[in-house]
């Protein structure tokens, strides 16, 4: 399988990229190359292999669970560079 330059800068416009003619040539031999490989994988006859949960045959380990204290609302918000004594002031962020 392989993908063509107009497919390359379709994707690109969805994902608002600005892409010159070199990069998008570049991405069309990228893309068919990992393409090309799945079609390779895809011939492999698994209906003997069991699913792997893990690549990794060992447990994890874990620690146990203690309550720590947090950091104090005081030392928090000292670094921030304004607050209220309470909360951060950030600039208004408005979505249009």
């Amino acid at each position: 399988m392989s993908i063509d330059i107009s497919q390359v800068s379709n994707i690109a416009r969805l994902a608002r990229l600005e892409l010159d003619q070199e990069t998008q040539e570049l991405f069309v031999r990228q893309l068919t190359d990992i393409l090309d490989y799945m079609e390779t994988l895809n011939e492999l006859d698994t209906s003997n292999v069991e699913p792997l949960y893990s690549p990794v045959s060992h447990a994890a380990p874990l620690r146990e669970d203690e309550p720590e204290t947090g950091n104090s609302r005081e030392d928090v918000l000292g670094n921030a560079p304004e607050s209220d004594g309470r909360h951060f002031i950030v600039p208004k962020v408005v979505f249009s």
